[in-house]
């Protein structure tokens, strides 16, 4: 476990964890105010995260007997530099429990992971408009990819794209 500042701490997850994993990207999806694009169910979660060969990976962080914050990662690969990376797809915290360093000893965690496995960096995507965040990633040493956009093919476009529509 990994401990930042208070009483919490970071910890891997298992199966019986899924139901605290969705009810925490649920409350992520709320305050992204993208609600309306969250379908995933218990049951998708548990299939992707705890799986044989898992899609992604998730932490949770425990403040008072409880789940208060959830960490999604996956590994990507950079064909440039031949060797895979870690992509955080969701950090959230609570807000009674922000500010207390917990996203930063997420990251902290993921940091660790990289460099003890070879990764030479560990990336994510922040909204535009959550400046809190994007402040806070400045002051971790992170620099914004200004010269990427983010691109997206689902539904419609996605089956019309793979010819069955």
């Amino acid at each position: 476990m990994n401990r930042p500042p208070g009483n919490a701490s970071w910890r891997d997850t298992g199966p019986e964890d899924v139901g605290h994993i969705h009810r925490l990207v649920r409350a992520l999806a709320v305050f992204e105010k993208m609600e309306h694009e969250f379908h995933a169910t218990e049951e998708d979660l548990a299939k992707a995260l705890f799986a044989e060969r898992p899609l992604a990976h998730a932490m949770l962080a425990e403040a008072e007997g409880r789940p208060v914050a959830v960490c999604l990662w996956y590994y990507t690969f950079s064909s440039f530099l031949g060797r895979p990376e870690i992509w955080i797809e969701d950090v959230f915290v609570e807000v009674d429990h922000r500010k207390q360093g917990l996203a930063k000893a997420a990251f902290s965690l993921l940091a660790r992971r990289a460099l003890d496995e070879g990764c030479p960096a560990v990336s994510w995507n922040v909204l535009d408009w959550n400046t809190p965040a994007i402040a806070a990633y400045r002051a971790m040493g992170a620099v914004g990819r200004e010269q990427w956009t983010d691109q997206r093919v689902s539904g419609q476009a996605l089956v019309a794209l793979a010819g069955r529509g």
